[in-house]
């Protein structure tokens, strides 16, 4: 009998040894060397131009673009009435006269970078270009050593003339066969631009001086123009009750304290911000108190001699404090002051509407304008609880304002870039709003009744793009129209405004990215699906493509290896809800074998990170899928506004963990559609939101999701900034008995559940992130240590939100930890040598 049970045991156990062994052959092998091949310094080699950028001229309907492919970059003018599309310049000859007269050498490949200037009536370009010769530079003026007194018998010594590189500003005449030198002087740095607020008429100039309003005119500022420093200057000075943090211009974001008392003791002119009336009498400001808002700090540890702090305001989720905006309205001929009439002791935003410059105007100077031409002041206000946006018009000369329409809303009103449109003579207002649970456009009167609602039905328009008073057309961006489609993919439409003439202008099965010009009779259309290769067409507004302009050269990508990714269409958890994804594969995919599934997320409510047109930006999904792993990335209920209210809204309240169950939901679909996923091995990562979200599923999930990496998260949304969370998960407004009015802010945080985590997590922050404080990671990590957890933390020193030059060492981090925890290869090598094998050792 026992020999039986140790036959049966030595059984066991082989077959074990057996069954793990054909576990570890059926999971992949880490490949860090595909991986690097698609580092973004590698892609920017393979793929250059995807889209093309129209510079619309003032003459026509004209404009002329840079399209570069493998074998180098051209340039073309293009003349939509006519329909034709003709090389700018030859590259051959081009290069020619270059070589000739720089004697610098080039060829029709290798030209140098240009930035144009169309002049003498659109019919000639100008354009400078840097040589290697050096010559004497022009502003050394020999300056000799001077003698220390008049009997020293000391002899001067005349210092060597400062050499610089030879600049050529050309000319060429467009079909001609030469270029002409204009001069060779280099183009003169302008400081000015940093502070000087010039008026449209430029008659005067504002600025912005120990937090107060300064101007000066015409003949002053050409002075300045010479030389910030001449003594002679006449400035002046028009308040004197600016303080630090209640100022007229200038901005202190980013700045640390050392350079702020530099700077002040330097007496600097700043910048100040506003909006100047067409007829330059009136310069509008938005001056904002925040004295009262409380102080926030970041240390660089790494600066250049010791640690250097930063001190700027702040204003956390849930604080009973609020900004204090106002209105104020400069008088440029009288030096009178006029305050808006607005109820400043209301928590609330302002927002002035400004005007928008034609697409073909391309003019130097071009100040921001007010929306009216007629000198009034269109704006809008927002609750602090954002349920509440009202559109007001304010007279300029007297301040009274009149309320022309109310938006009210139980959840928060979208209002992210949307505008008013004003025509007829400034007669009726085209304004957006999502009343009936769609983007949709309302036709109103000038005194604010309501004539129309343009547009209706189940989709989302998501901006406006142009308007033909005569034909009483509009042009605008929407998602959603086609049922058959995508509902992300963007469509250019119009439509009248009786609500007649609905059409749509660039049709096809793909996410569109078109430019109208300003004549809104054609528009460049950019197209593609993240399976597609892009192409570039220009079309008619009747409806007609009138010629293709250009195909993405993705020949070298595809000769790498490169491979497109997967779009798929599965169910949210609740069963109804149709969610798009895209699926990224490792390129030399063996189905035979078990991956990994790792899911890059972003929880929006503002955005969703899907890819719905073609990308090289790999870091995030393609290139991590090299590794071993198949990556997705997909939507949510609660994420992109571009679909329903009831979409983008679902997660109002539960910002912590309304996309979670979709997460998992859709892992398991995918899951049971493909073998070759190992639904027992699932990782997570995500930045910002997506760190907040990625180890919010460790610990809501922790037997589902086994390894995260999450960076920068704002993980304790009481102290990340208030705008987000109190517009998308809600604060609460409430007045007691005495009608004073508090602020209820009441939000899951994720280390609250730090008990729960049970598989392997990464957090990591940059140490001088001003945008979701690193306090956040940190109180995240004094949660685990405090339940007892093992994890893994990583401070990188002196980057902010966007990790900056450290970001490829952050892939390699994450790719090291999703490989050790997922496909159970640890890398062991103190050098990351795919990063260091691209690297030129010259020291």
């Amino acid at each position: 009998m026992r020999k039986y049970i140790l036959l049966f045991t030595l059984f066991c156990i082989s077959n074990h040894l057996f069954s793990q062994e054909t576990a570890n052959t059926n999971t992949p092998t880490p490949n860090y060397r595909l991986a690097a091949k698609f580092s973004p310094k590698n892609l920017a080699k393979l793929v250059h131009s995807t889209t093309v950028q129209p510079h619309w001229l003032e003459n026509g309907d004209k404009f002329w673009y840079q399209y570069k492919t493998t074998t180098g970059s051209n340039y073309y003018i293009v003349d939509a009435a006519k329909g034709t599309k003709n090389k700018l310049f030859d590259n051959a000859k081009m290069a020619k006269w270059l070589t000739e007269i720089t004697k610098d050498p080039y060829d029709a490949q290798h030209l140098p970078k240009f930035n144009f200037e169309f002049v003498k009536n659109e019919t000639a370009i100008r354009f400078r270009v840097t040589a290697n010769e050096e010559v004497e530079a022009e502003s050394d003026e020999k300056e000799s050593l001077e003698t220390t007194d008049s009997t020293s018998t000391k002899k001067t010594k005349k210092k060597a003339p400062k050499m610089e590189k030879k600049v050529y500003f050309f000319e060429y005449k467009l079909g001609s066969s030469n270029l002409t030198i204009i001069n060779n002087k280099k183009k003169k740095e302008e400081p000015w631009k940093k502070w000087a607020n010039v008026s449209p008429d430029s008659t005067i100039v504002l600025f912005s001086k120990n937090y107060n309003l300064y101007w000066m005119d015409k003949e002053n500022f050409l002075k300045a123009v010479k030389d910030e420093k001449d003594s002679t200057i006449v400035e002046h000075q028009w308040t004197k009750d600016g303080e630090q943090y209640y100022t007229y211009g200038g901005s202190e974001r980013g700045k640390n304290n050392e350079d702020l008392e530099k700077a002040k003791e330097k007496n600097e002119r700043q910048r100040i911000s506003g909006f100047w009336a067409h007829d330059s009498k009136t310069f509008v400001y938005q001056r904002t108190d925040s004295r009262h808002i409380k102080d926030l700090w970041v240390i660089n540890s790494v600066a250049k001699k010791r640690p250097t702090l930063e001190t700027y305001k702040y204003h956390m989720a849930g604080e009973q404090e609020f900004y204090k905006n106002e209105l104020l309205s400069f008088n440029i001929p009288s030096k009178e002051i006029l305050k808006i009439k607005l109820d400043t002791t209301i928590q609330q935003t302002i927002s002035v509407y400004r005007h928008q410059y034609e697409k073909n105007n391309n003019r130097k100077h071009k100040p921001t304008l007010l929306l009216s031409k007629k000198g009034k002041i269109y704006f809008n206000t927002t609750s602090r609880d954002r349920k509440k946006l009202d559109i007001h018009v304010a007279d300029i000369k007297t301040g009274e304002v009149k309320t022309l329409i109310n938006e009210h809303f139980n959840t928060y009103i979208e209002n992210r870039g949307k505008k008013i449109v004003l025509f007829n003579n400034e007669t009726e207002i085209l304004h957006w709003s999502e009343r009936d649970g769609w983007g949709h456009f309302y036709l109103y009167d000038a005194s604010g009744n309501l004539k129309k609602q343009v547009t209706s039905g189940e989709y989302h328009i998501d901006s406006f793009e142009g308007i033909n008073e005569k034909t009483r057309t509009i042009y605008f961006t929407a998602n959603g129209v086609s049922k058959e489609q995508d509902p992300y993919y963007a469509h250019l439409y119009k439509v009248n405004l009786n609500g007649s003439g609905f059409k749509n202008l660039s049709p096809g099965d793909y996410n569109f990215n078109n430019n109208l010009s300003a004549s809104n009779n054609y528009f460049v259309s950019n197209y593609s699906r993240v399976n597609t290769v892009p192409k570039s067409e220009l079309r008619s507004t009747t409806g007609s493509k009138i010629l293709d302009l250009e195909e993405a050269d993705l020949s070298q990508l595809m000769a790498s290896g490169y491979q497109f990714p997967e779009p798929f269409k599965v169910k949210a958890d609740d069963g109804i809800t149709d969610l798009y994804g895209v699926m990224y594969k490792p390129f030399n995919f063996d189905e035979t074998k078990k991956y990994p599934l790792i899911e890059y997320v972003y929880p929006g409510p503002q955005t969703e990170a899907v890819n719905k047109s073609f990308s090289v930006s790999m870091n995030r999904t393609d290139r991590m899928a090299q590794v071993g792993f198949i990556v997705i990335t997909l939507g949510n209920r609660g994420g992109h506004p571009a679909r329903s209210k009831w979409y983008h809204t679902y997660g109002y309240g539960n910002l912590r963990d309304y996309g979670l169950a979709d997460k998992k939901y859709v892992a398991e679909q995918l899951a049971n559609k493909h073998a070759f996923i190992d639904i027992e091995k699932v990782g997570i990562f995500g930045h910002s939101g997506g760190g907040f979200m990625s180890t919010a599923a460790m610990l809501v999930y922790p037997d589902f999701f086994k390894v995260a990496v999450s960076s920068a998260g704002n993980h304790d949304n009481s102290i990340y900034n208030s705008w987000w969370s109190e517009t998308h998960h809600g604060i609460k407004e409430e007045k007691d008995a005495d009608g004073n009015i508090s602020f209820k802010y009441n939000i899951d945080k994720n280390q609250t559940l730090a008990k729960n985590l049970k598989g392997k997590l990464m957090l990591v922050t940059g140490d001088v992130d001003n945008n979701v404080h690193p306090g956040s990671t940190i109180r995240m990590a004094n949660a685990l240590i405090n339940a007892n957890k093992r994890f893994d933390f990583m401070l990188l020193p002196g980057q902010r939100h966007g990790f900056g030059k450290m970001t490829e060492y952050f892939f390699w981090l994450k790719a090291d930890y999703f490989s050790k925890h997922l496909l159970g290869v640890e890398a062991t090598n103190v050098n990351i040598t795919e990063i260091n094998r691209d690297m030129p050792r010259n020291n």
